[in-house]
């Protein structure tokens, strides 16, 4: 697979961390919901361990956001119609958004609480005192950006499979392979031309 249309190793790496991470904590936010108040502190701890792993996680997507807008995103293949495009272009485009929606309404939602936010078990400073009507809304925020990330994540998984089966090249786009290091090693991946068409 040419250059121009290959994710490079950075965000392959940005791209199944972020990925596998996201997936891990929409298991255990859906998971939570049930688990029983009594005895004390187990419903707590399993809260405070998705608020902190959270954190961690909206910082690697922001981590993905900044290397994204630094590079330029390696262009579709042409095995893809127009309207595969369209949808793999919005698809993405929703899934970043809901990764942005997602930890920051998280965020504000346990700020509103009376409860601190603890990072693993260190407090947060509190900026404001607690509303019970905001925590209202960044929980129905928090839930419902949860609940779409899942449809588009299902989308996404789709397509993955879709090009799969069809074997195509366009699931090698993000996947690495031995060819990489020696493209990253070669005096023509560090030419203007190349690094403008990695994401």
């Amino acid at each position: 697979m040419t250059e121009s249309i290959k994710y490079n190793r950075i965000a392959v790496l940005l791209h199944w961390l972020v990925g596998l991470a996201v997936l891990a904590q929409l298991s255990l936010g859906f998971w939570m919901e049930d688990v029983p108040k009594s005895p004390p502190g187990v419903r707590a701890s399993w809260f405070n361990l998705h608020k902190s792993t959270g954190m961690v996680i909206a910082l690697l997507i922001a981590l993905r956001i900044i290397w994204r807008l630094m590079h330029q995103a390696p262009a579709l293949p042409d095995v893809m119609n127009a309207a595969q495009k369209t949808l793999a272009r919005w698809n993405h485009r929703l899934l970043y958004f809901c990764m942005i929606v997602m930890p920051l309404s998280g965020f504000l939602g346990s700020s509103f609480t009376p409860y601190p936010i603890k990072f693993f078990g260190t407090p947060l400073p509190r900026f404001w005192d607690a509303n019970s009507e905001m925590k209202e809304v960044m929980a129905v925020i928090h839930s419902s950006a949860a609940c779409v990330l899942v449809a588009l994540v299902g989308i996404h998984l789709l397509g993955a499979l879709y090009h799969a089966f069809k074997r195509d090249g366009v699931l090698g786009r993000m996947l690495i392979s031995s060819s990489d290091h020696q493209n990253q090693s070669s005096p023509q991946n560090t030419s203007p031309q190349d690094s403008s068409t990695q994401p």
